[in-house]
């Protein structure tokens, strides 16, 4: 097993865990801070901005750095936002600090999917991103469920230390298992951003913003969800999110499958239409207790088949700008992230059940790949 990727996939353990297991503990920190859950989705959106605004910036002024010193720096900044989110002592000063964290999260993923290619072999490119990813996908499995738990039963600023910790240990990885590789970018700053003059560029950062806000429409609001609608005891939503990360392990796996097999935008249309058919089971099934548990696997599964395929349609449609291109799709999955939890959260506000947030995601989703079909007959037709 190569070591490079390891080191990578700590990485993606370390970042989604800050970031999802946020979903977990919500009601915790709306408790701590004597808060709307509404106003606490706010530390989602501000993290999601954080990673939009700091994608490309930070991709922008590294991009001509090696990228083992880059991923380092990052990682860095991860540990010091992290640790003064876990501290800090109100709700503005936590806004701040959330928002600061998820800086480092799209340059990181950004840099790290073009050098998961570099590693890979031949034809195994969106397989080896998809390795990265893996981590991400164990955070969900195993991490966000024990930090949720931990927030429910000690603190969730607890939950927030380990998180720094884990950051500190990418930071190892990555130092001594990274081999030294040469950036990929060419030219200079201006050619770099040369590729958002392209009508594809935005097209393509349009199928993620909106394609991928079906699913943080969905688990953004998953434990009030199953606790309110489905009627399950909050000491079960440790479960439902261990489930929810098996299904994003194994739906992540299958969508670099997918990706190398077919092609990246066909793998793309297909999953946001799955994934569209799996929400809207979500919304008729939600007040079934029993079906929580096999939803949450199922609908995390489809959920995680995007990520690779969406990451090789950026790498490939940017030859020499694949740092800044890779880390805009993660700035464009965080304005999913944003753009889901925002509008999910209008009709619970209007007074609808926690499960209509679903029906925005089916929405978005099946414009997400509408818009992948547009891509794939102007950009890739033969």
């Amino acid at each position: 097993m190569n070591k490079g990727l390891i080191a990578l996939a700590f990485g993606g353990l370390a970042i989604g865990m800050t970031e999802f297991t946020m979903m977990g503990i919500l009601q915790d920190i709306a408790k701590d801070q004597h808060i709307e859950i509404t106003q606490a989705a706010n530390f989602i959106a501000l993290y999601a901005l954080g990673v939009v605004v700091g994608a490309p910036v930070l991709t922008v002024f590294t991009g001509r750095k090696a990228p083992k010193s880059v991923l380092l720096f990052l990682m860095l900044l991860f540990v010091v936002f992290n640790g003064l989110f876990a501290l800090a002592p109100e709700y503005n000063t936590l806004a701040i600090s959330r928002f600061m964290s998820g800086l480092p999260h799209g340059a990181f993923f950004g840099v790290g999917s073009v050098v998961a290619a570099q590693l890979a072999q031949k034809g195994k490119e969106a397989q080896a991103i998809a390795f990265m990813f893996t981590g991400m996908t164990i955070a969900n499995l195993a991490g966000v469920p024990l930090g949720t738990y931990i927030g429910h039963h000690y603190s969730w600023r607890i939950t927030y230390g380990i998180i720094a910790l884990l950051g500190l240990v990418t930071i190892a990885a990555v130092y001594f298992w990274l081999p030294n590789l040469n950036s990929k970018a060419t030219g200079d700053l201006k050619q770099q951003l040369s590729y958002f003059k392209q009508a594809k560029a935005w097209l393509i950062v349009s199928i993620i913003s909106i394609g991928t806000g079906g699913l943080f429409s969905w688990i953004t609001y998953i434990s009030p969800m199953v606790t309110k609608v489905g009627s399950l005891a909050e000491d079960r939503v440790p479960i439902i999110m261990v489930l929810v990360g098996l299904g994003m392990f194994f739906g992540n796996i299958l969508g670099g499958k997918l990706a190398d097999t077919f092609s990246p935008t066909k793998a793309v249309i297909f999953c946001f239409m799955t994934m569209a058919l799996t929400l809207t089971l979500v919304f008729f099934t939600a007040h079934i207790s029993s079906l929580a548990y096999l939803m949450a696997f199922i609908t995390g599964m489809v959920a995680f088949t995007i990520g690779s395929p969406l990451q090789m349609i950026l790498i490939n449609s940017a030859k020499g700008s694949e740092n800044i291109a890779a880390a805009a799709g993660q700035a464009s999955f965080n304005i999913g992230n944003t753009l889901g939890a925002y509008f999910g959260g209008i009709p619970i506000t209007l007074g609808y059940a926690y499960n209509s947030p679903v029906l925005i995601g089916v929405g978005m989703t099946t414009t997400g790949a509408l818009l992948a079909f547009i891509y794939l007959k102007r950009y890739l037709k033969k």
